[in-house]
């Protein structure tokens, strides 16, 4: 029945508003509970009134409606609504005290997948975990029982005035604090819309500049500034780049929490070190691309573009000038799609998470089954068995790992104790502190003795005495509180090597986009090098003034989709805040006649971002790439999303997989290429186009396929049947043995692919060979009733 709208049938909604709002003061009191602040509490609470308030005035004709549709219709939908909300600011607080800052518009940078992995690494799944998120909307909803039960004798009018006072009261104060008096929804929906006018600002009209090309300058612009700190030798040196998972100034040198990478620590003294130094990224997904190619960041990071604008990098250029190239890690290089950076600049070799093989031994699995990869010994052990001798030199990237939630990683215990003992040394203030942290602290010493001992086993090679070593970290660990902004991209440069004939300490700033302008001038101006004519670097080249100065304008990711960070001069903009740094890096508010100034360069910039990356404008002329993906036509591109609608790259696999058995062979192939062009290590996706070719008579293009599965996780099993059946069919039956030969060794007895192997052998009429290859699948598996059979028939 319907009900004509009166202020006393609303009491159910204006109750509920009110249900929300207390909701949301108590998780703001739960989340400052440890560390109480009575100021802070106080404006977290005009903005959570302030935010409440909102929600029940955006939702209200919603109410309308629907209880004029039908009375009761309208309260349970904004119950069930508002207690998702209360579970979303729940999941939200719990996102900012394990990072320590609010989650924004980095939210639409992540892929859907790339969330699933981060979240199921950093946490255990457990009914404990789960229980708040019971417990909060049980909470609302006993509230708005209270309020149905003994409302009556609340004067709602009076309330009604002072909600909407205190209220108001945020736009006068509230808004006027940081970050961490914002109510985290309100963070959330406000710094996404932030985004997207940024966005929109950055790419407003058809965007021009007095060059086609923007970045291009004389390659003699950039000075050699590395020259007087080197003997120059005659052969070209190796360049080896040691990027550290969550290496951060506030845990080495004289940092904040210091004490905990005492190797690192003494190759600031032996090095060319910079400790005034920024990463361009909050996160790792901008590492690559700053300090291997000097590179803007579009929109959500520059390795996320599809497709990938024209340009150089250091691996281009040394790859040119014959150089042998290769990365290496211990995770999944698809993961932010570094792998399609790097195979666009034409790497030569990726070392990664499928590449390692037997001997290694990962990094425990959390709850959930999931591990990040090896870790940071196992990836440096891992180097030193692929680095050959050879005549040419080498460029070797290196990405750390285990500096990374969850903080697991082998002989823990030992170096916890490790941590015990040093936090015993200091005074009682700094232990209370830290101690907090000690599985993080104890994960420090172990990168920083992991290092050590690569280095160790590195000066034994013949080439080290030829070899530069750059070592930096990706960006500040993010668990651990830091003191403002800043920190989070503040990290350390050590330039490394025998071939130094001095060292230095520089307090001047430079970020990681300076560092390949500065290493390529360093080696075409004293090494046989082609002719650079131009260059086209986002950064202008290491500072090496000794004192405190900054000649660059550096922009700042956070996270993908947010450029909202900015040093100019010696001030760091941020957040809509200017700040003044002095020499020991540290902010003071400051506000003066250089925020217009400021300002206006920052938007110069994101206007050049936008312009670089949508136009493709970084250069016409690179030096050396490859690029990985496939090309669709708008037919294809129609099909494509018309078919996957909603779906992840699991799903559309086991799509593709269904159209296949289908006998729809070219849809099915047309999703996988759509699959691997974000995820080319896939190896099932990889397999099953495979797998269509050779059905459909393919054999030579099928067999291209299943050797780059083969060539890309080579201890994957599957591939190995796969291309064994293609050999078959094809009647390629030594090859069929090689591959089996090959995906057994690596497969380690694959009981499938043995029996395989031995049915090959016996159709080559090589009785023996079937006979020592069932032999031993029988001894590992003597219950398989298969293997018996076919032995026996072996003897007929």
């Amino acid at each position: 029945m319907k009900k004509k709208f009166s202020y006393y049938n609303s009491l159910e909604y204006i109750y509920a508003t009110i249900s929300l709002i207390i909701i949301f003061c108590l998780l703001s009191l739960i989340e400052l509970f440890k560390n109480f602040d009575i100021q802070l509490f106080t404006y977290k609470l005009l903005n959570d009134f302030f935010t409440g308030l909102l929600i029940g005035l955006l939702f209200f004709p919603l109410y309308l409606v629907l209880k004029y549709i039908k009375n009761p219709l309208g309260i349970l939908v904004i119950k069930v609504l508002f207690s998702i909300i209360a579970i979303i600011q729940l999941g939200l607080i719990g996102y900012s005290l394990t990072t320590h800052i609010n989650l924004g518009a980095d939210l639409l940078g992540y892929s859907l997948s790339d969330m699933y992995t981060t979240v199921t690494a950093s946490l255990s799944l457990s009914f404990l975990m789960l229980l708040p998120f019971m417990i909060v909307p049980i909470v609302y909803l006993g509230l708005i029982w209270l309020f149905n039960s003994f409302g009556h004798k609340i004067n709602t009018k009076i309330l009604l005035i002072v909600l909407f006072v205190f209220g108001s009261l945020t736009f006068v104060i509230a808004n006027t604090k940081k970050n961490a008096s914002q109510n985290k929804l309100n963070f959330l929906l406000s710094d996404i819309i932030r985004a997207e006018n940024d966005k929109a600002l950055a790419s407003e009209g058809n965007l021009t500049f007095k060059k086609e090309f923007p970045l291009e300058k004389a390659s003699e612009s950039t000075k050699d500034v590395l020259a007087p700190f080197f003997n120059i030798q005659k052969e070209k040196p190796n360049v080896v780049f040691i990027i550290m998972e969550g290496l951060g100034s506030d845990f080495t040198d004289d940092g904040e929490y210091k004490g905990f990478t005492p190797y690192l620590d003494s190759l600031a003294t032996k090095s060319l070190y910079w400790e005034n130094f920024v990463s361009n990224a909050g996160r790792t997904f901008g590492a690559l691309p700053s300090l291997i190619g000097s590179l803007p960041f579009g929109e959500n990071g520059f390795m996320e573009l599809n497709p990938i604008p024209k340009h150089n990098s250091l691996i281009s250029i040394l790859k040119s000038n014959g150089y042998t190239t290769a990365y290496y890690s211990g995770d999944e290089s698809t993961f932010d799609k570094k792998s399609n950076f790097l195979e666009y600049n034409g790497i030569d070799k990726i070392i990664d998470i499928n590449k390692f093989g037997p001997g290694y031994v990962k990094t425990k699995e959390n709850s959930g089954g999931f591990s990040w990869g090896y870790p940071d010994a196992e990836i440096y052990r891992k180097t030193l068995s692929e680095l050959k001798d050879k005549k040419e030199p080498r460029l070797d990237i290196i990405m750390t790992l285990t500096n990374h939630e969850p903080f697991d990683f082998p002989s823990k215990k030992v170096y916890l104790e490790k941590v015990e003992r040093i936090l015993n040394t200091k005074s009682y203030f700094e232990k209370n502190k830290m101690s907090e942290y000690k599985d993080i602290f104890a994960c420090l010493l172990y990168t920083d003795n992991s290092i050590q001992s690569f280095m160790k086993a590195y000066s034994k090679r013949p080439d080290y005495k030829n070899t530069i070593f750059i070592i930096t970290g990706d960006h500040r660990l993010i668990p651990v509180p830091q003191k403002d902004n800043l920190s989070r991209f503040h990290v350390p440069l050590y330039i490394y090597s025998p071939m130094l004939k001095k060292t230095a300490k520089f307090k001047s700033i430079s970020s990681h986009t300076d560092v390949t302008p500065s290493l390529v001038s360093f080696l075409t101006n004293n090494y046989t090098f082609n002719k650079l004519e131009k260059t086209t670097w986002i950064g202008q080249g290491l500072d090496t003034v000794r004192e405190f100065r900054n000649i660059h304008n550096i922009p700042l990711m956070r996270y993908k989709g947010s450029i909202n960070d900015y040093i100019y001069k010696d001030y760091f903009y941020s957040d809509g805040s200017l700040f003044k740094i002095d020499e020991n890096f540290n902010l003071n508010e400051t506000d003066n006649d250089m925020m217009e100034t400021i300002t206006g360069s920052f938007n110069d910039y994101k206007k050049l971002n936008a312009y670089l990356t949508t136009k493709n404008k970084i250069t016409n002329t690179a030096t050396s790439f490859k690029k990985p993906t496939y090309a669709f036509t708008p037919e294809q591109l129609s099909l494509i999303k018309k078919l996957t609608k909603g779906l992840d790259p699991d799903h559309i696999f086991f799509l593709a997989r269904d159209l296949a058995f289908k006998k729809e062979r070219e849809k099915a192939r047309l999703l996988c290429n759509y699959i691997l062009n974000e995820l080319p290590n896939y190896g099932d996706v990889r397999t099953l186009k495979g797998r269509t070719l050779a059905w459909d008579g393919d054999y030579k293009n099928a067999e291209i396929e299943l050797l780059e599965v083969i060539n890309r996780t080579p201890f994957y099993g599957d591939s190995y049947l796969a291309i064994m059946d293609v050999y078959w069919w094809s009647n390629q039956n030594k090859k069929a043995i090689e591959i089996g030969k090959k995906g057994l060794a690596n497969q380690i007895n694959d009981a499938e692919l043995g029996y395989k192997l031995a049915q090959a052998y016996e159709r080559m009429k090589n009785k023996n060979q079937a006979n020592k290859t069932i032999d031993s699948l029988i001894k590992i598996h003597p219950e398989n009733n298969n293997y018996v059979t076919f032995k026996k028939s072996l003897k007929k």
